[in-house]
């Protein structure tokens, strides 16, 4: 998360040095060139002004020397150019080769000869290959005989100017290596007890309760937020709990005035003649303390099963090796074919109370509600590849797709299944389970009939993969 903190802080801060250093780099090289140009106009200055007392008194050995020798040491070629554009003075060769190479030359010229000081070369600056040209007249006015040229080579100044770049770039990192050396630990501080609000998160959504956020760690602000977070948790842990604990309670206070009014209404049964009309209330009664006994059970067991709290990894094999074969028995029992196809390695997060529970309760609907010839067990890795998907099909009645979404509210029955035995309890309650685990258990067509006349029914549970250890 403190990443994502630097992504957003480290280009703002990048922004903000190339704004001010930007600017300051080409400030820098403006400065650098400008001194380079202020120095050799300082020198064809002077060498004109050496150059009209040579040429006007006939003597000018001693400037083709300082001429020559400001070539060797500079590595700078002067010459003195009479207005055909001739060379008098200085190196020839040198002047010549680096004349060829400057378009920019003539025009300089005329305008030095013409007695006016010409602008330098527009393609001087330091990202350019061009030399520096600067021309000075020879000579004021009517009377300019000449010009002195010099054609400087810039790539010595342009390295300056790179090293100064380079320091300040060099300058512009560290307040952003300062940045990040600040702004990471600090933003680990800051952000830790959000991932440690979001863990929490992620453990209660698996089922456990008893998580807290640790509320001590962090600014003001996210110790709050902890606080509230553990004090919320407090109140859904104990409404929770005291809502296990009155249907398991109540259902368990219950069974024993139930079972007892049970032997207090079987007990009638000698007592009653078969042709009596009371025959036919005795069985009703009977048959109605029988239904509120199971669904008193299946609250035990639903208030059991949502006790545990936390999912936990399994392998699909251990759960179908435990299963499995009673699940043959009952299906041959009850003359139907169980065909069970599941890779061998799939690993993934079983709800609470049970994979093999929730496998069960499919297995019986099957068995009970479908009147099916054929149950079938898959499973699989979805092409995503982080869950796996089991399927229970069955080519039997089915349900119709209007019912399916009611199916899986509690004590919602078929009105075709209100005389077979049930609750109405199973699916809702699976259903609770696979999602409280990040799964999914949804209701779909299953295999065909064998009449042709549609398909079965078929409930798929989908639940996160576990990757192996």
């Amino acid at each position: 998360m403190h990443r994502r903190l630097l992504i957003v802080l480290v280009p703002l801060a990048v922004l903000l040095v190339t704004a001010l250093g930007v600017p300051l780099s080409v400030t820098v090289a403006e400065r650098e060139m400008q001194e380079t140009y202020v120095d050799r106009l300082n020198d064809v200055g002077r060498f004109a002004s050496l150059a009209e007392t040579a040429l006007s008194s006939g003597r000018s050995e001693a400037l083709q020397r300082e001429l020559s020798r400001y070539h060797d040491l500079y590595g700078i070629p002067v010459a003195v150019i009479d207005s055909s554009g001739t060379v008098l003075l200085g190196p020839q060769d040198a002047y010549q080769e680096a004349a060829r190479d400057e378009p920019a030359l003539p025009r300089i010229m005329t305008a030095a000869l013409a007695g006016a000081r010409p602008e330098p070369s527009g393609e001087w600056a330091p990202w350019d290959d061009s030399a520096l040209v600067v021309a000075e007249p020879v000579g004021r006015d009517s009377e300019v005989v000449g010009a002195v040229v010099t054609i400087s080579d810039l790539s010595k100044t342009r390295h300056r100017i790179l090293v100064r770049w380079a320091q300040l770039a060099g300058l512009g990192l560290l307040p952003l290596v300062a940045l990040v050396a600040v702004a990471w630990p600090v933003s680990a501080w800051v952000l830790r007890p959000v991932r440690e609000l979001d863990a929490a998160s992620s453990r209660i959504s698996q089922g456990d309760l008893t998580i807290r956020a640790d509320a001590e760690a962090g600014p003001a602000e996210l110790r709050r937020l902890a606080e509230s977070f553990n004090t919320m948790m407090d109140a859904v842990e104990n409404a929770v709990q005291r809502q296990r604990a009155f249907v398991s309670d109540a259902s368990h206070q219950l069974r024993n005035p139930l079972t007892s009014l049970r032997l207090a209404v079987e007990s009638l049964e000698p007592h009653l003649r078969a042709a009596d009309s009371g025959r036919q209330v005795y069985d009703i009664a009977v048959d109605e303390l029988k239904a509120m006994q199971r669904l008193l059970n299946s609250l035990q067991a639903s208030a059991r099963m949502e006790s545990i709290r936390t999912a936990s990894p399994v392998e699909l094999d251990a759960v179908l090796a435990t299963r499995v074969e009673r699940w043959r028995a009952l299906t041959a029992t009850a003359g139907q074919t169980l065909a069970v196809e599941v890779p061998p390695g799939l690993r993934l997060l079983e709800p609470t109370g049970g994979l093999g529970s929730i496998l069960d309760e499919l297995i019986s609907n099957a068995l009970r509600l479908s009147g099916a010839r054929l149950v079938e067990v898959t499973a699989r890795v979805t092409d995503a590849g982080d869950e796996v998907m089991i399927a229970v099909r069955d080519d039997g009645q089915g349900i119709d797709a209007a019912e399916r979404a009611q199916a899986l509210r509690r004590f919602w029955r078929a009105p075709r299944h209100q005389n077979v035995t049930g609750t109405g309890l199973g699916l809702a309650i699976c259903a609770d389970l696979v999602g409280a685990a990040g799964g999914e258990l949804r209701l779909e067509d299953g295999l065909p009939r064998p009449d042709g006349s549609g398909h079965g029914f078929a409930a798929v549970v989908t639940l996160p993969v576990v990757p192996p250890d």
